[in-house]
């Protein structure tokens, strides 16, 4: 059978719900997942540093996956955005800005990777707290610039923290076009982590892909690495 595990997780800067920034705690939940691609959000990267403020060069090499980032902001000097981890070598990545003007920066980082002679294009988003912000965004998805880009020729998957906890604009657009793994497996919320509220975090993917299982990971280690639980979706390619 030809299977991918797929996850999101975001990892609040590696800042657990203990305060502290510890970075090989992201890496040890993320080795419990064992996941084929991963993608992460709130992830800050300045060169040089040690492993808490240079955290995409950590958790590449801890893991031993290919890496990329996709930059947000500007933050401490460094870069803060989403990143992917992956298995399977890039096809291709890019960067796009879906900043509402007046609010915080937010991106989505598109990653292609090639699974057993299929491209599989993934779309981490992190999106922004507001509800008319969210709108605006919603509306980016479905242009030639992302979703229906004229270079996607394979299943998408489109995941991160949406910052949506109600049945918005986002959540019609993007069910309207594609299937979210909540839909079909009851997953009960996950945020914050240690005493859960809502429901942030989704992952949605295309009709070709067929969902096998869906959850919230929810060791020990997660409930305290991070204020978000990583959310992880099993696939089969057809």
């Amino acid at each position: 059978m030809n299977t991918i595990r797929i996850a999101t997780y975001n990892i609040h800067k590696c800042q657990g719900m203990d305060g502290r920034t510890r970075p090989d705690r992201i890496a040890r939940v993320i080795g419990e997942i064992n996941p084929d691609v991963i993608a992460l959000q709130e992830v800050l990267s300045i060169a040089g540093m040690r492993p808490e403020w240079n955290q995409s060069a950590y958790l590449g090499a801890a893991l031993g996956y290919h890496w990329v980032k996709g930059e947000t902001r500007r933050l401490h000097g460094g870069i803060y955005g989403n990143m992917v981890l992956s298995r399977f070598p890039f096809e291709n990545t890019k960067h796009h800005d879906i900043s509402v003007p007046g609010r915080e920066e937010r991106g989505v980082l598109r990653a292609d990777v090639e699974v057993n002679g299929a491209v599989l294009h993934l779309f981490n988003a992190h999106l922004g707290t507001s509800y008319f912000e969210r709108r605006q965004q919603a509306q980016r998805f479905l242009t030639a610039d992302l979703l229906r880009a004229a270079d996607i020729d394979g299943p998408r998957v489109v995941l991160g923290d949406f910052n949506e906890w109600t049945r918005g604009l986002v959540t019609r657009l993007l069910s309207s076009e594609m299937r979210r793994v909540d839909a079909h497996w009851k997953l009960g919320r996950a945020y914050p982590g240690l005493l859960p509220l809502l429901h942030l975090d989704y992952i949605y993917y295309d009709h070709s892909l067929d969902l096998r299982d869906a959850y919230f990971h929810r060791s020990r280690t997660a409930l305290v690495a991070s204020d978000h639980l990583p959310l992880v979706a099993d696939f089969r390619m057809l």
